[in-house]
C-alpha cells in the first residue's frame, strides 16, 4: 500500500504546486472546477457504464449501498451530537458547525477511493466503490448535506425535489442505471467500445488525485483545534462504525473491505463548494479536507492492515 499512497502523495503534491506557481496564470480553483466537471461529466460516466455492465452480479450489490447509507447515516447524528456539546467550549458559530458536521461525515469515496481500492485489490473493487458513491454518499449529500449546508448557511432554502433533481440529472446515475440494464440483459459488450470505455477510464484516477492537490491549503493553527473531533470521527470512529454495520449485514471478503476503506477515506472536497454555495466557513472546510488528507496516509494503511484477515 505503501507504493499507492507515495503514488498518490506525488501527484497531489503536483495540484498544490500548480496552486502555488499557476503556470499560464491559470486559477487553480477554475482549474479544478474544469477538471471536475469533466470527470464527473465525460470520463466518470464511461467507468460507471463499463464496470457496472460487465460486473458480477450478488448479494453485496444491495448490501454495500445499505451499509454505506446506515454509516453515513449515523456519522451525521453523531457529529451532530458531538459539535453540539462542544460548539460553545469552542466557540463556534452555526457557519463553523456546518462545516465541521459535513466534514466529519462525508468522505472523499471517489476522488481518493477509487485509485485506493483498485490499486489495492484490484478492478473488481471499483464496483463497489461506485455503489458506495453513487447508491449512497452523493444521495446523501444532496440531500441531507444541503438539507445541513443551507440550515445553518445563507442562499437558497433546502428543497427536496430540488435535490432529487440534481442527483437525477447526474451523468455517473444515469451511467450506473444502463450498466445495470444491460449487465440484467445479459448484453456481451463489443470489443471495441470495451477499447473505447478502457481509455475513456484511463485518466480519471490521475486528475482526481491531482484535483485534491489543487484544493489543499495552508492551515489557520487558531482553527484546528475545533477540527480535531471531526478529525476523530471521520477518521477513526466512522471506520469502526462501517465494520460493525457490515459484519451485522453479512458482508464479508471484497465488499466488506470496500465498504470500510470507503468509510475511512478523508473529507471530501465536495464539502468545499457546499460551504461557499451556503456562504459557510469555506476556510474552515479547506482545513478540514487538508487534515484529514493528510492524516489519511497515516490512517489508512492502519485501516487496511487491520482488514487483511477478513
Amino acid at each position: 500500500m505503501t507504493e499507492y499512497l507515495i503514488a498518490f502523495f506525488l501527484i497531489m503534491g503536483g495540484g498544490v504546486f500548480f496552486q502555488w506557481k499557476r503556470p499560464g496564470n491559470i486559477n487553480a480553483d477554475d482549474l479544478r472546477h474544469v477538471i471536475n466537471t469533466i470527470v464527473i461529466r465525460f470520463f466518470f460516466p464511461a467507468l460507471c457504464f463499463k464496470v457496472i455492465s460487465t460486473a458480477a452480479i450478488d448479494k453485496n450489490i444491495l448490501l454495500l449501498p445499505l451499509s454505506a447509507l446506515i454509516t453515513i447515516s449515523l456519522s451525521i447524528l453523531l457529529s451532530i451530537a458531538v459539535y453540539s456539546v462542544f460548539s460553545k467550549s469552542l466557540g463556534l458559530s452555526k457557519k463553523e458547525k456546518a462545516v465541521l458536521i459535513l466534514a466529519a461525515s462525508f468522505g472523499n469515496v471517489t476522488f481518493l477511493g477509487l485509485p485506493l481500492l483498485t490499486g489495492l485489490y484490484g478492478e473488481e473493487a471499483a464496483k463497489y466503490v461506485l455503489l458506495y458513491d453513487l447508491l449512497a454518499t452523493t444521495p446523501m449529500v444532496w440531500i441531507a448535506g444541503v438539507a445541513i449546508a443551507s440550515s445553518y448557511g445563507h442562499g437558497e432554502k433546502f428543497s427536496i425535489r430540488q435535490s432529487f433533481k440534481t442527483i437525477a440529472e447526474l451523468p455517473p446515475i444515469w451511467a450506473l442505471v444502463l450498466g445495470f440494464a444491460v449487465n440484467f440483459a445479459g448484453i456481451r459488450l463489443p470489443e471495441f467500445l470495451i477499447k473505447t470505455l478502457d481509455l475513456m477510464s484511463m485518466p480519471i484516477i490521475p486528475l482526481m488525485i491531482f484535483s485534491v492537490g489543487l484544493a489543499l491549503t495552508v492551515p489557520k493553527l487558531k482553527q484546528t483545534v475545533t477540527v480535531v473531533p471531526a478529525i476523530v470521527i471521520k477518521l477513526c470512529i466512522v471506520p469502526l462504525m462501517a465494520f460493525a454495520i457490515a459484519s451485522l449485514l453479512g458482508m464479508s471478503g471484497l465488499a466488506l473491505k470496500a465498504s470500510v476503506m470507503e468509510a475511512a477515506m478523508p473529507t471530501m472536497v465536495l464539502t468545499l463548494v457546499l460551504a461557499s454555495h451556503y456562504k459557510l466557513d469555506h476556510t474552515l472546510a479547506a482545513l478540514a479536507i487538508m487534515l484529514t488528507t493528510a492524516l489519511s496516509f497515516i490512517t489508512l494503511p492502519f485501516v487496511a492492515y487491520a482488514l487483511k484477515g477478513f
